[in-house]
């Protein structure tokens, strides 16, 4: 198992390990849980994620982390914040946030609990200016979580892939308005 970088209330986030590879596989890279990700994806592109992610802990010291119930130890998810490393995107090298919950564990508030400390950490511990959140209008879960972190959507940043069917959208926060929520 990776390092511990933050703990919730329920949830230990820890830098993803060579051997997480497998649990990625076998619980989100499912149909489901990457439905609006572009579908199941190989090993090869796991590894090859899994590989970047621990290279820009060391460049710039945070990246995307696994998720694990505290009570029960057992592996729920994804998540973490990186750069817009999208080509296509108006705004490259802003501080971006994601996640993934394995389908089992949907509809529990593991992703908002995850998300708030990340947030949290990207203003406080990265002095990060403002943190942005990338979807397709079709994934209402993920926009509707990103307007519960106090997320606004900002359209002028959205862009489109040609190589994908949906165009992004994305939502951001600035650190003021994380630290002035009710």
């Amino acid at each position: 198992m990776g390092d511990a970088v933050l703990v919730t209330e329920r949830l230990e986030l820890r830098q993803i390990a060579p051997g997480d590879i497998d649990l990625q596989l076998r619980h989100l890279n499912t149909p489901a849980v990457m439905r609006h990700l572009g579908g199941v994806k190989t090993r090869e592109a796991i590894a090859e994620k899994h590989a970047r992610t621990q290279a820009l802990w060391e460049s710039d010291g945070f990246g995307f982390m696994m998720m694990w119930e505290r009570e029960t130890g057992e592996f729920v998810g994804h998540c973490g914040m990186k750069r817009v490393d999208h080509p296509l995107a108006p705004n490259p090298g802003d501080a971006e946030i994601g996640w993934l919950v394995r389908e089992d564990r949907w509809r529990r508030g593991y992703a908002h609990e995850a998300m708030r400390a990340v947030v949290d950490r990207g203003f406080s511990a990265h002095a990060a200016p403002r943190i942005v959140a990338l979807t397709c209008e079709a994934n209402v879960g993920s926009w509707r979580l990103m307007e519960k972190l106090g997320m606004l959507r900002r359209a002028d940043l959205d862009f489109t892939d040609p190589a994908d069917p949906e165009p992004f959208i994305q939502y951001a926060i600035t650190r003021e308005q994380w630290e002035n929520q009710p």
